[in-house]
């Protein structure tokens, strides 16, 4: 029950990513569509892994198993990074005395970014290649995981890289805050300059990424010294650790659940990629830009299948209603209708429509009642008969309509299983947890 629990779980954390990805790339928010992506699809591999190796550990797709255990050694510095990336741009907002607006400054600060989002968690997933002593693991119930040889290397290569880099986000965490209230007044002056930053959103990146980083820093330590509890082996050679590197260890459920420690590094590890998704979908999801990115969704999905966008003021109806007592049931009401549509340039490819339609309806306020009169008669001239002598005056509100313009705003995975060269094989540590997830 809890695999299928966990799946459930996974599947919507993917969703919360992905949702509000398109317009927060609209923003050049690059830190936080890296976070969203890798934890989205930390998710997604995550759900898949879940549900395939439910209950088993069978070897299936080796190619997707290997694609999927070095992601999992790059998101293992890869949100920390993305913390890193979120709080430099913070940092660099609250020390300037204008937000960047040249079109150069803001191709150089996504550069950067993805330098940082990118290049460290690839430097990782390279740097493992010499510590890695087979090809992959297969644990039961979680699927594929990389494998590490608990050797002196390990700790510079490996398990101290969100250390590191949670340290740096934190620094520059803790002068954002700083600069933030030494400067006061000229703070908001400079946020309200920024099309794609408000301080609503400053602040909830902000908490986004200290959170981030007081649960990296703490979790990564401890899994330090949990390694170095379990002992480390010299290096030997690259043959030795590399030797027989095709073969996969296959690891039942007993094994990592015989352990007490080992069984809670295996359900955090997985857990926190989802606890990341609603964090980030708790801080993002339910603001004010969000919703209106979803009234543009509904609005896009509903002109396509003809549902009513008005909110259900107004259906188009040619005819009065009893709403209005002081009309007749066959009045005559002119509806003006409005059709706004325009082109909006999205920098992303996510976007829903390029072109939307809303129809605006406007309905007179102040209509005059119908007048009885007498019905027509031969002995009456034809000009007392005409229609204005007996319909009710219309009024045309077309001079008074108002249209409706939607305008889009403005824009780790750890080493589980280490293994001992084969110099050195001690059984004891065979399945011994020699690292665990960092947020």
């Amino acid at each position: 029950m809890g695999t299928q629990l966990y799946s459930a779980f996974s599947f919507i954390g993917f969703v919360f990513c992905a949702v509000p990805f398109y317009w927060h790339l609209q923003a050049w928010n690059t830190g936080t569509c890296l976070y969203m992506a890798w934890v989205g699809l930390g998710c997604l591999t995550q759900c898949i892994n879940s549900i395939v190796w439910n209950g088993n550990m069978i070897i299936r797709i080796r190619v997707y198993c290997d694609i999927v255990t070095r992601f999992q050694i790059g998101l293992n510095v890869a949100i920390s990074a993305c913390s890193l990336c979120i709080n430099r741009r913070l940092y660099k907002i609250a020390t300037t005395k204008a937000v960047m607006v040249t079109r150069s400054e803001k191709r150089r600060a996504v550069i950067t970014d993805l330098l940082i989002g990118l290049g460290i968690p690839i430097l990782q997933i390279l740097a493992h290649i010499v510590v890695s002593g087979h090809r992959f693991n297969i644990v039961e119930d979680f699927g594929p995981y990389p494998s590490i040889v608990l050797m002196t290397p390990s700790i510079p290569l490996f398990l101290v890289w969100p250390i590191v880099v949670g340290a740096v986000s934190l620094f520059y965490c803790l002068m954002t805050i700083y600069h933030f209230h030494k400067r006061g007044r000229q703070f908001g002056q400079i946020m309200s300059s920024n099309r794609g930053l408000n301080q609503s959103r400053y602040f909830r990146l902000m908490c986004l990424a200290l959170i981030e980083v007081l649960g990296t820093i703490p979790l990564a330590s401890f899994v330090l010294s949990y390694n170095i509890k379990l002992g480390f082996h010299k290096w030997v050679s690259w043959a030795d650790t590399h030797s027989n590197y095709q073969r996969i260890i296959q690891i039942p459920s007993v094994i990592w659940k015989s352990d007490d420690v080992s069984r809670i590094l295996y359900e955090f590890n997985r857990w926190s990629l989802v606890m990341c998704a609603f964090i980030f979908f708790a801080f993002f999801g339910f603001a004010d830009e969000a919703r209106k990115h979803y009234r543009l969704v509904y609005t896009s999905i509903a002109s396509r299948v003809g549902l009513s966008t008005s909110n259900g003021k107004l259906s188009g109806s040619s005819h009065a209603t009893s709403s209005f007592p002081h009309m007749s049931s066959k009045g005559g009401v002119t509806i003006s209708v409005t059709q706004t549509s325009g082109d909006f340039k999205r920098d992303s490819m996510f976007s829903v429509s390029d072109r939307l339609s809303i129809p605006s309806i406007s309905i007179a306020s102040d209509l005059k009642p119908d007048f009885k009169t007498d019905p027509y008669s031969p002995s009456e001239s034809t000009a007392s008969s005409s229609v204005s002598s007996f319909q009710a005056e219309i009024y045309d509100p077309s001079s008074e309509s108002t249209t409706t313009s939607l305008t889009p705003p403005p824009a780790s995975v750890s080493p589980l299983f280490p293994e001992t060269p084969r110099s050195t094989i001690r059984p004891t540590s065979t399945y011994s947890i020699d690292a665990a997830h960092v947020v």
